[in-house]
């Protein structure tokens, strides 16, 4: 009796074994042909480009060898041994501005360096030197080679006539990643930045095309292939790109690259008054107005023929008020700052600005008493 049940049991599990699947391995083997090859898919035919995209390929072919790639040395000084060395500080991009090999990228690409190298789309590298450079638009010119021949320099447009939602294109080197192209839209224009400085870039273009470090000094272009800005900062918590980045525009740095090209440096527009940032928003603070505060107006200035007066200290120590600028052409001037960044829109020798100013009647505190406004026909 009990060998029957045991092998009752036995047959029982025999069978719950037959009915079980198979183990994947053991199944996949079966069903598998030795004989059998897996051959690629067939491929399917795309057919033609859409327009814009064979106009966005064309515009990159056309523009990428005006783009260069910028990096830059730190001379630094071991604090044991007082030996200098050179080290990697950074990267930047530029654009080639004409056929004797200037190359225009931003201020803060090469601020701080002490060698900087330009390599083109070719693979060719220039040891470049720096011709020179306005800190106040970020604008900073090189050169490179002696009898460079290289490729065309990039077409320059304009940027007084771009409206909000026309198609741009930035060409850079984000994050060392050479010769990358995004694309966007001018989001906003007339943007104003402040600098860590206290400089104020104004009138920049807004995009929500990709810029990340190392766009810097690249150029913002047109859906013609032409100039239209310079890709030069992001607005992001993180440093990434978040859709608002800033270019300065084409009209800005067409006015100050060739004086940096001619003379290595960028006079800036002045009608001939004294003025400081500092000071000023003390006076702002104490008076309650905003304005440009004159603290003084040079000798036979057209500040000066224009009737402009400066704050006065007399011997006892007591503050005369002049006069507060308070709008030029009937733009508000609030900070000094947004003076000389509204002066810069005019050529030295042939502008004239209408100052609206308010005369600082009382003293000491630099209250404005009897709220003297007067329009100055001042030439820049």
């Amino acid at each position: 009796m009990k060998v029957d049940i045991r092998l009752s049991v036995l047959m029982g599990i025999a069978a719950l074994t037959m009915l079980m699947p198979s183990a994947p391995g053991r199944t996949f083997e079966a069903r598998n042909d030795p004989k059998e090859t897996a051959a690629p898919r067939e491929i399917t035919p795309r057919g033609e480009l859409a327009a814009d995209e064979r106009a966005t390929i064309d515009l990159f072919e056309r523009s990428r060898n005006s783009v260069v790639f910028i990096t830059t040395k730190q001379a630094v000084m071991d604090f044991w041994s007082r030996n200098v060395t050179s080290v990697p500080r950074g990267t930047g991009s530029g654009f080639i501005w004409d056929d004797a090999g200037h190359i225009v990228t931003n201020f803060h690409v090469i601020q701080g360096a002490s060698e900087a190298s330009v390599k083109l789309v070719d693979g060719r590298s220039f040891r470049a030197s720096l011709v020179g450079a306005s800190p106040e638009h970020d604008i900073a010119v090189l050169k490179i080679g002696i009898g460079f021949k290289g490729p065309r320099p990039i077409p320059v447009g304009t940027s007084g006539d771009l409206k909000v939602g026309q198609r741009v294109y930035a060409i850079g080197n984000p994050f060392g990643l050479d010769w990358t192209l995004t694309s966007g839209i001018v989001s906003a224009l007339n943007r104003s930045l402040n600098e860590d400085d206290g400089s104020l870039l104004e009138h920049l273009i807004q995009t929500d095309a990709a810029i990340n470090p190392g766009n810097s000094g690249g150029p913002l272009l047109d859906s013609a292939g032409r100039l239209v800005g310079m890709n030069t900062a992001i607005y992001s918590p993180s440093g990434a790109a978040a859709g608002i980045g800033f270019a300065v525009p084409v009209d800005t740095v067409n006015r100050v690259v060739p004086s940096l090209v001619r003379d290595g440096r960028y006079e800036q527009p002045s009608i001939g008054i004294n003025v400081d940032e500092r000071l000023n928003e003390r006076l702002e603070e104490a008076t309650g107005i905003e304005g440009a505060f004159v603290l003084r107006v040079a000798k036979g200035s057209s500040a000066e023929e224009a009737g402009l007066k400066g704050a006065k200290i007399s011997r006892e120590g007591e503050f005369f008020g002049g006069d507060i600028i308070v709008s030029v052409n009937g733009k508000k001037i609030e900070s000094v700052s947004r003076l000389l960044a509204t002066l810069d829109d005019y050529r030295i020798g042939n502008g004239s600005t209408r100052c609206e100013a308010g005369r600082q009647a009382d003293r000491s505190r630099g209250a404005i008493a009897g709220g003297r406004r007067a329009v100055a026909e001042t030439r820049v």
